[in-house]
């Protein structure tokens, strides 16, 4: 590709969100350590300031930790622990008065930063058990686990932040994961004109003069011209879109055999149930290429050659077979072909039918002809 378009990492779609978060649990360690001091009369003075220092610690670590991703599924784990951890401490300086008719000690506020961080990991789901899961443990701390629950606003708030910003963070990789595809569209787009320019002004050039040639001399050559002018038509397709467009116009079922017939003329020898083999259109296109391509090769490599088409449909695959009766191809030769970058059988056969969940297996041998056997699946 010479396009200049990168495409973005979904990973760090949510990079805002994160950087969002950390400036929310800054601010939300100043909150704590102004409510420690406004309250610090009503707790264990000595073991309250060392639990507030762990705060201001571990929120400086989180900060550093959450805009670093890397990191993130580590300091997620950590912060839950943490951060339960700080609310059950409350417990050792705060006594059952106190606790039941007051926030705990590193305040629901600062509490809602692991509800964020485990949501902007996991999603919703995540962001809505972390929620759960504080909620309980300060419902614990402050001996309020029964109909109390329902007058503190902590869990609905809680789970509040867990579900939106799970959401946030699944949308924003989502967006970003379109964004990518838009991007890679683009390239490719970008790419196909400059193959086509680069085309233009070489293969169809060439093909439009051996047409002209091969009109004004006449006999074999006229023959030769018109196939250059077909190969030139089909190329103009290819490179300008409308080949795919003419595929979907197309994509309606029908019948394998009348489209194999139509296409390796009456030298070839097509032998088919008398009932239509009937095949979505997708599928009987590349069976259809994959079919000349085979006979294709027949024709250059054994000109002399008869060849045999046959067509099976046994209800839930199709099993189409090229042979001919000619001198066969070493297997060594159709390896050394596609080692050396020679991919005609590789591209046009083989890959054709596993594009579209078949498969192609070559039979021959020295003396011994060539077969092709094309099946794909019609369930």
């Amino acid at each position: 590709m010479r396009s200049t378009a990168t495409p973005t990492d979904p990973a760090g779609a949510d990079g805002p969100l994160w950087r969002a978060a950390a400036a929310f649990r800054l601010l939300t360690v100043v909150y704590a350590v102004g409510f420690h001091l406004v309250v610090q009369d009503e707790y264990d003075v000595g073991w309250s300031h060392a639990l507030v220092a762990v705060v201001v610690l571990w929120s400086g670590v989180a900060v550093t930790a959450a805009v670093t991703p890397s990191v993130r599924p580590g300091f997620v784990a950590a912060d839950q622990l943490i951060t339960l951890a700080l609310i059950v401490s409350t417990v050792a300086v705060a006594g059952p008065d106190w606790r039941r008719d007051h926030q705990v000690l590193p305040t629901t506020i600062w509490v809602a930063n692991a509800v964020v961080a485990a949501a902007l990991l996991g999603g919703p789901r995540v962001g809505v058990a972390s929620a759960l899961t504080m909620t309980v443990a300060i419902a614990v701390v402050r001996g309020n686990l029964d109909a109390d629950l329902w007058r503190d606003s902590t869990g609905p708030i809680l789970l509040s932040v867990g579900l939106a910003l799970g959401l946030a963070a699944r949308i924003a990789r989502s967006a970003r994961a379109r964004l990518d595809e838009a991007v890679a569209l683009a390239a490719a787009t970008a790419e196909r004109e400059r193959l086509a320019r680069e085309v233009h002004d070489g293969v169809l050039q060439v093909l439009a003069l051996v047409n002209r040639r091969g009109r004004e001399l006449g006999g074999p050559a006229a023959e030769l011209g018109t196939l250059a002018a077909e190969q030139e038509r089909a190329l103009r397709k290819l490179l300008s879109g409308t080949a795919a467009h003419d595929s979907d116009t197309r994509g309606g079922a029908g019948d394998l055999t009348a489209a194999v017939r139509a296409v390796v003329g009456p030298e070839v020898t097509v032998a088919a149930p008398s009932e239509p083999v009937t095949v979505a259109g997708d599928l009987r296109r590349e069976l259809v290429a994959a079919v000349v391509a085979a006979v294709d090769n027949a024709h250059r490599h054994a000109p002399d050659a008869a060849v045999y088409v046959s067509i099976e449909d046994d209800g839930n695959a199709v099993v189409v077979s090229v042979r001919d009766d000619g001198p066969g191809i070493d297997p060594a030769r159709v390896a050394a072909a596609r080692a050396e970058g020679r991919l005609g059988i590789a591209s046009s056969i083989v890959g054709r039918l596993e594009a579209v969940g078949g498969r192609a297996e070559l039979i021959t041998g020295p003396g011994e002809g060539t077969e092709w056997e094309l099946t794909v699946p019609i369930t």
